[in-house]
Order: structure tokens, then C-alpha cells, then sequence
């Protein structure tokens, strides 16, 4: 484990209680001494992909990893988040125009560069430069300017890659006939708009799921509780921000927003629990009440 100090100064970074130092030493610990377990073992750069909802914790559960990774297993190791390679507001309008109004809303799989992603991933792990990886700035929609892109030192021994739909499977043709909400039913009446998502992940996106040598799932009880763990995240985001809070959505924009996620996270949520390696169930409050091994390494 980690010393005490960087523990403390991990949970005041993320504005955690001091009882998520226990989550850390119980479930959080073990996933990170199997990572550089496995990766001492394939003697090569691992490639770890963390599924979770909207607002489920994975991005906090990630730098945890990165944490103990590199203060107690001494492996180099970054976690992206794949909401940094959206596409730029301007390709997401193009979208809009050439192929469906609904896909100027980011998140859906479609939305992002694939392309981008495993180059990065790529450099990270097989370069020996320094390599930018990209961010998106939620509070304005688009892209951040290259001149605040993170860098890192390459070669890592662990990328992290975190994600609501990392790792999600396409469903059949039959599963996309019925619409799973308004915003499908009123705007998507023929089913384009998710065929093409769909699409997207059976192809580009499969790809790059490919690469993981590990998964590990956030799993919430239901879609229900999307809403109002996403609500939290826009509250922090408009906090942060203070002023420019030109792209954080009020309370009705939240609503709509998730139904963009919906057909993707309930499906996510039947299909990929008995996938991973690595399961969190979490209650509403985002109380883990399991953890399992559901696949071996």
C-alpha cells in the first residue's frame, strides 16, 4: 500500500471521505497486485480497460489503480479517459448533417476518434518519446487546445483506459427494432441513429477493445440511478468552473443527455458482468456490496 501521506493527499485531490482509504485497501489493492502481477508475467505493457455508468466512480477507481501501480508495484502507469478523444464539436456537427441529427450529442460510439485513441495508446506503450494525450473540455464541448494536452514520458508498463461504453458489445439487428426511450421513439423513429452507433462499435470500436489485456466493470444496480449520479457530476463540473459554464446542462438537459447512453448501459450491464475479470457491484449510494473474479487472467 501506499504511505499514508499520498494516500491522505489522494483522497483530498478527489474530495474523498476517509473511509475510501478502506475501499482502497480492500478491493482497489488486489485488482492493482493482479495488474502488475500479469504484467511482470507477459514481461510487456498491459492494457487495461475499466467499464462503469455515468457518475459510477470509475475515474477515481482508475487513478486509484495508477496509485498503487506506481507507488507499490513501481510500474508506470497512466489512466485516459476515453471521453478525451471525442470528436471536436465541429466533426460532431458534420455527423449531425451527413448522417444523423443526434450524433452532434457527444458520448455514443461514433462520437469518438478510435483512430486517435490507439495511436495514443500506442505511443504510450511502444514509443520512447514524450507523447500528449489529448483532452476534451466538457464545459465548452469540444476539444481542448494541443497546448493543455497531458504529456507523458513513454514507454509505460500500464495505460488504464476508462469509459461508460469501454469494453460494450453491439447488440443484434432484432435487439435494435424496439426504441428504449422518448428520445429514440420521437427522434429515431426509424432506427438509423442507432444502427449507425451500432455499427460504429461492431467495428472501430471492437478493434480497440481488442487491445485490453484485462477488464474491470463499475457494475450500477440499474440505468435509474444514472440520472442522478450524472446530476452530481454536473454539479462539480459547474462548481469548478465557476463562470465559464457554457456546456454544462441544467436538470432537463441531464434527462435527455442519458437517454443518448441508455440502450448502451442497460446492455452493458446484462452482457458484461460475466466478461470481465475483475466485478464491482455497487448500490445506489455507490456502495460496493460485491466483488468478484468473474473471468481468470
Amino acid at each position: 500500500m501506499p504511505e499514508t501521506a499520498s494516500l491522505d493527499r489522494f483522497l483530498q485531490h478527489h474530495r474523498l471521505p476517509e473511509s475510501y482509504a478502506g475501499i482502497i485497501h480492500q478491493y482497489v489493492a488486489p485488482i492493482a497486485a493482479a495488474i502488475s502481477a500479469r504484467q511482470h508475467q507477459l514481461g510487456r505493457p498491459l492494457i487495461v480497460g475499466v467499464n462503469g455508468s455515468q457518475g459510477s466512480g470509475k475515474t477515481t477507481l482508475s487513478d486509484a489503480l495508477v496509485m498503487l501501480l506506481q507507488e507499490t508495484h513501481q510500474c508506470r502507469s497512466v489512466a485516459i479517459s476515453i471521453d478525451d478523444f471525442y470528436l471536436t464539436k465541429a466533426e460532431r456537427q458534420t455527423l449531425a448533417r451527413d448522417v444523423h441529427p443526434l450524433l452532434a450529442t457527444r458520448g455514443v460510439p461514433g462520437t469518438h476518434d478510435t483512430g486517435l485513441a490507439r495511436d495514443t495508446i500506442h505511443q504510450l506503450t511502444q514509443g520512447s518519446a514524450t507523447v500528449a494525450v489529448p483532452r476534451f473540455d466538457k464545459a465548452v464541448d469540444d476539444r481542448a487546445p494541443a497546448s493543455v494536452w497531458d504529456n507523458q514520458q513513454a514507454p509505460l508498463d500500464v495505460v488504464i483506459l476508462e469509459g461508460w461504453c469501454v469494453g460494450a458489445l453491439p447488440q443484434s439487428e432484432d435487439e435494435l427494432v424496439q426504441p428504449v426511450n422518448t428520445l429514440e421513439a420521437d427522434e429515431d423513429a426509424d432506427g438509423h441513429w442507432r444502427q449507425y452507433v451500432n455499427a460504429c462499435l461492431q467495428n472501430d470500436y471492437t478493434a480497440l477493445w481488442q487491445l485490453f489485456d484485462l477488464q474491470v466493470m463499475l457494475k450500477a444496480p440499474s440505468f435509474d440511478c444514472v440520472y442522478r449520479w450524472r446530476k452530481e457530476q454536473e454539479d462539480k463540473l459547474r462548481e469548478k468552473v465557476g463562470g465559464n459554464a457554457s456546456g454544462i446542462m441544467s436538470d432537463a438537459e441531464i434527462a435527455r443527455f442519458i437517454q443518448h447512453y441508455q440502450r448502451i448501459t442497460e446492455h452493458n450491464l446484462q452482457q458484461l458482468p460475466g466478461k470481465v475479470q475483475f466485478l464491482l457491484e455497487l448500490d445506489e449510494q455507490r456502495q460496493i456490496t460485491g466483488f468478484s473474479r468473474p473471468t481468470s487472467l
